[in-house]
């Protein structure tokens, strides 16, 4: 055992001195990585302490230590509840929706602004775009509020004026879907769009030429050029968003939630926020969090996974 050890020992301390000795020489580079290791740390890693709520009776009296341990009798709960299949059909639901409806915009956009030869109008649209992006979600959903007013709103005095009667369109259930949707696309389209023209920016200019020597169309060559060499960046994203789908976005949802659309604006972030904060179940909701958080994990896996295989492009 003594051979042994003494024939291993001397190749970690070989491992182990080139590893201080990388450090040591590239120092800045590691100093630059670690308010992000910090970072990842306090807000990311350390939180998780509090995941074992979901298994307890949690109780502020006692801490997290001292709460009672009821394993999964929240999440049975959770499974059990009448909000359960409501929740989840609304989650997917708007999720899926916008994920079909909004991700193919900023790849279009960019092939077409890629194919633009007026640099001028290209900057303007690009600029036009992307200003949304820098809206506040408090700000977008009040300048909803105020363009789509029954009284005093544009949109209903343009149907107004066509002899249609005003539609209460943040009061009625069945367009907080479209109205999430159409305002996610035109906020974010800007965004998605820089990234594709960037990668498009990447494609070999000869690959064009060659096409155009052997006759292809713009069609042809969009079809047959663009979409191949940014077909990779498209893969990855889609990833990034099929994996995100059960957290879709909490702020815009809660604030064009009211008691006359929450059939069908009342999603798992919504939901959590309204048990947690407002009804004080902290291990529920901690539980219906980390069950959301369980979903996402096994479908971004499944997603890369499949990704994998038939792309040959992944995340990992």
């Amino acid at each position: 055992m003594a051979s042994r050890d003494a024939a291993v020992n001397p190749v970690h301390v070989r491992t182990n001195r080139r590893l201080w000795t990388r450090i040591k020489r590239d120092y800045e580079l590691y100093l630059f990585l670690l308010p992000i290791i910090v970072v990842y740390l306090l807000f990311k890693y350390y939180p998780m302490y509090g995941i074992q709520i979901a298994f307890k009776d949690f109780s502020a009296s006692r801490g997290i230590w001292g709460s009672e341990w009821v394993g999964f009798k929240h999440f049975v709960d959770f499974f059990n509840d009448y909000n359960f299949w409501p929740i989840i059909k609304n989650t997917v639901i708007l999720s899926f929706s916008s994920l079909v409806f909004s991700f193919p915009v900023p790849i279009i956009i960019a092939i077409m602004l890629n194919q633009m030869l007026a640099k001028r109008y290209k900057k303007f649209v690009q600029t036009v775009i992307y200003a949304p992006h820098f809206i506040s979600t408090v700000v977008l959903v009040g300048m909803l509020n105020v363009f789509l007013s029954p009284n005093s709103g544009i949109v209903n005095h343009v149907i107004s004026w066509f002899g249609g009667e005003p539609i209460l369109f943040m009061a009625d259930e069945g367009w907080f879907r479209p109205l999430y949707i159409l305002s996610g696309i035109w906020q974010e389209t800007g965004f998605a769009t820089i990234i594709y023209l960037a990668s498009l920016a990447g494609i070999n200019p000869e690959l064009h030429e060659a096409a155009v020597m052997d006759g292809a169309s713009k069609w042809k060559r969009v079809w047959n050029v663009d979409i191949p060499g940014i077909l990779p960046t498209i893969v990855i994203l889609l990833i990034l968003a099929l994996g995100n789908m059960m957290s879709i976005g909490f702020e815009k949802a809660f604030l064009m939630q009211s008691d006359l659309n929450y059939a069908t604006s009342n999603i798992i972030p919504t939901y959590v926020y309204e048990m947690g904060i407002q009804k004080a179940q902290y291990s529920f909701s901690t539980a219906v969090g980390l069950f959301n958080s369980l979903i996402n994990i096994i479908l971004i896996f499944t997603v890369n996974r499949i990704a994998r295989k038939l792309t040959e492009t992944s995340l990992w």
